[in-house]
């Protein structure tokens, strides 16, 4: 929690919830928005403190612009942070979308003189062509500012990390991992459908408040796998006969349950399901796929789920947070191969989700598939929710469903600070360590 200590949950275009410290804070979520820097420095600061005390190196990554003069008095995620660890600076541009000097230039302008003598180097990522043409830029910025162009960063596609801000699809991608696709006959998993003549489809539902979208990622650098987030039935219906529809995380269940159903995406996924195919539903998703949603606190609205999983939830005053690790029992079909495999992941959540004691009384039976509540399977095998995040990060998981070796989020930090070597000016990083 002290690496992120302050959360902000859109809920509207207009309204966040604001997480401190892991915990909803229901005061600070009411407050105007530009009195909260005044309640929430503390803390940050004192997260900051004791990270710099236990640790040699701590890097800090800002949030958008740190010189947006209309947020300036406010802004407690850029310079402010920057000035209270006496930070060494980079300022980095996506040279990409254009105007890279005179936004770094203009972006130096604005800051104030104690703050721009922490600037010790400009870096333009995302360059695509000869590096040389952009002389004599770096050097003009130089002369004016007295600031170093450190790192000119080459455009590298398909990196493997996940998305900072959203989705984000250029065309349908294709894994990017260490083999190609898996061999004539192979299963997705024990017991699934045959791949022998096409590569796995998953279609991700990214719905307006969609939650912790960086945990499909891994999905997308599985060696054949196409991955696509799907807004509308005829999105969906252009994949063709998709392997799996993924409902992810929600910030705001009922809402995103609502958006689902007027696009028509409902009927889409119940569809999908009377017909066998692989439904998965992740915390806010597992929600979805329920009877009922029942919210006695107010806390996130009451209404019907898709009715895809015998189960009911009921919203809880108190959010869990936590992380958990936790081993699959025997599961059927589809997910077969998750059998008695154990996961490392975190919950993050309002609610509790049951069996729907009348349906079970007349033998439509929700599964657990984990212990204390955590997964659910339908009777069929097809549909399964689960409420731990992050299970696809697990080698062994992605494993056992693809049967590939598969990149991990490990292995793709480890490359990008092999490229960050490649292209810094020799014993720059090393200097502002020191």
């Amino acid at each position: 929690m002290r690496m992120n200590p302050l959360l902000l949950k859109p809920e509207k275009d207009t309204q966040s919830q604001v997480v401190l410290m892991g915990q909803v804070n229901a005061e600070l979520s009411r407050m105007e928005w530009r009195s909260r820097s005044l309640s929430v420095w503390p803390v940050v600061a004192q997260a900051l403190d004791e990270l710099l005390a236990e640790n040699d190196v701590v890097v800090i990554e800002g949030a958008g612009s740190p010189a947006e003069i209309n947020l300036k008095s406010c802004d407690i995620v850029n310079m402010r942070v920057a000035l209270h660890a006496n930070a060494a600076c980079l300022l980095v541009t996506d040279i990409d979308r254009g105007g890279a000097f005179a936004h770094l230039y203009g972006t130096w302008a604005m800051l104030d003189k104690a703050e721009q003598q922490l600037i010790k180097g400009f870096v333009l990522n995302k360059f695509r062509g000869d590096a040389t043409l952009l002389a004599p830029g770096p050097q003009m910025l130089q002369d004016l500012t007295g600031v170093p162009t450190v790192a000119t960063l080459p455009m590298w596609w398909q990196h493997g990390l996940p998305e900072e801000d959203g989705v984000f699809d250029m065309a349908p991608t294709f894994g990017t991992g260490v083999s190609s696709l898996p061999p004539e006959g192979a299963e997705l998993a024990r017991g699934g459908p045959s791949l022998r003549s096409r590569p796995p489809v998953i279609a991700v539902i990214a719905y307006p408040r969609i939650s912790n979208l960086d945990e499909f990622q891994p999905l997308k650098n599985v060696p054949g796998v196409r991955l696509k987030w799907v807004r509308s039935p005829s999105e969906l219906a252009g994949l063709g006969e998709a392997d799996w529809i993924i409902l992810p995380g929600s910030k705001a269940t009922n809402a995103d349950l609502a958006w689902l159903r007027a696009q028509g995406l409902d009927q889409a996924i119940a569809f999908h399901a009377g017909r066998g195919g692989a439904v998965l539903g992740i915390c806010g998703g597992l929600q979805m796929l329920g009877e009922a949603l029942i919210d006695p606190h107010g806390i996130d609205g009451n209404g019907p789920g898709l009715g895809l999983l015998p189960v009911v939830t009921v919203f809880d005053e108190a959010k869990t947070v936590q992380h958990r690790q936790a081993a699959f029992s025997t599961l059927r079909g589809l997910w077969a191969g998750l059998s008695d495999i154990e996961v490392q992941g975190y919950e993050i959540h309002h609610g509790q989700t049951a069996p729907h004691s009348a349906m079970a009384a007349a033998g439509d039976i929700a599964y657990p598939v984990m212990p204390e509540g955590l997964a659910w399977q339908n009777g069929a095998g097809n549909v399964l929710g689960l409420y731990l995040h992050g299970m696809f990060e697990d080698p062994r998981v992605l494993q056992a469903l693809f049967g590939a070796a598969t990149p991990t989020l490990d292995s793709v930090f480890d490359g990008l600070a092999d490229y960050i070597g490649q292209h810094f000016e020799p014993g720059v990083l090393q200097s502002l360590i020191a």
